[in-house]
């Protein structure tokens, strides 16, 4: 993680270098299927479950969120153990949304997103309980996705001139 340590110390020494840009660039690819591609790796699927008139072939964009969240406080976890010294032997997360369809199947108005969304972490570490929650308090307390979910973000959706689209 020294790779980490160097990024903590750029940082550090100017403040400019903590500012970032993220990016993914989404393909419909039929039905309910699209692809979203980062950077350059390989193309990340999604997918509607059968329930909900999709072929089930890939996770759907509100799993896909819940893995983001997940994900991220993983990174988290990893990179703060590693700060102050912490082995992780196991990490887990499990995370749980409830939302209402009505909204987005265009039966009713109002909020089409997630209602709640809980997590419940649990990592074997070779640490105290006491150090453990020192680490949890720090991993939700600069979780960019925890706090992209938790406060309201400005949102732009607009609708670009059409043109053919290149893969």
């Amino acid at each position: 993680m020294q790779s980490l340590a160097t990024l903590v110390e750029s940082v550090r020494q100017d403040p400019a270098n903590a500012r970032t840009t993220w990016s993914s660039r989404v393909r419909w690819l039929g039905g309910f299927r699209s692809e979203a591609r980062t950077r350059g790796l390989a193309p990340t699927e999604a997918d509607e479950p059968m329930e909900l008139a999709g072929g089930n072939s890939a996770p759907s964009p509100v799993e896909h969120l819940l893995g983001a969240l997940g994900n991220c406080l993983a990174v988290g976890y990893a990179a703060n153990a590693a700060l102050t010294g912490i082995t992780i032997e196991q990490l887990s997360v499990e995370i749980r949304g409830s939302l209402d369809l009505q909204v987005f199947l265009g039966l009713k108005e109002g909020h089409a997103g997630f209602d709640s969304i809980t997590a419940s972490v649990r990592i074997v570490a070779e640490a105290s309980r006491a150090d453990l929650e020192a680490l949890h308090a720090r991993v939700i307390a600069s979780s960019p996705v925890g706090h992209t979910l938790s406060n309201v973000v400005p949102v732009s959706v607009e609708l670009a001139p059409s043109h053919p689209m290149s893969t």
